[in-house]
């Protein structure tokens, strides 16, 4: 009890002489706020705009009606013009002319076999089979939304 009453005393006896703490000692070294130089970058750094969120990519798609041709003048194009009559036939086993007829078909038609489906893409055929089948951009609900329900089915859309 005593050494923490002495202790006391010494530190009141600081504060009283005008000893200045430890902080106001190191702290004279510091730069004060209003002295830091704002120091400008060698190389301009020009503002970039923010970004807003881009909307979700539209997976609709709808088959041209000269799909057929235009996917034969494709295969004419990059397996060449040595293909018999039945060009639908032709063999996609070679990766660098599958990934050749596909890469122009998805920048021609705006759009591209989903990596879980190249395995499937066997022959041209295949392919035609893809690029003719239409994609809708609208989920389930929303196409509940549209039909016309049976009297004993409700849906709550707020939950």
């Amino acid at each position: 009890m005593a050494a923490s009453a002495g202790f006391l005393r010494v530190w009141k006896q600081r504060l009283n002489l005008g000893v200045p703490a430890r902080r106001a000692f190191w702290g004279q070294w510091r730069k004060k706020p209003e002295e830091l130089e704002a120091t400008e970058p060698a190389v301009p750094v020009e503002k970039q705009p923010v970004l807003v969120c881009p909307p979700p990519p539209s997976r609709k798609y709808l088959p041209p009606k000269d799909i057929q041709s235009r996917l034969e003048a494709r295969v004419r194009e990059i397996f060449g013009s040595s293909i018999s009559k039945d060009w639908q036939q032709v063999s996609l086993g070679e990766s660098k002319l599958k990934y050749c007829l596909l890469a122009q078909l998805a920048e021609d038609l705006g759009h591209a076999v989903p990596n879980s489906r190249l395995h499937q893409m066997k022959s041209v055929s295949d392919v035609l089979a893809f690029y003719k089948t239409p994609v809708k951009d609208v989920s389930k609900f929303d196409e509940l939304s549209t039909q016309e329900l049976p009297p004993n089915l409700r849906i709550r859309w707020q939950y």
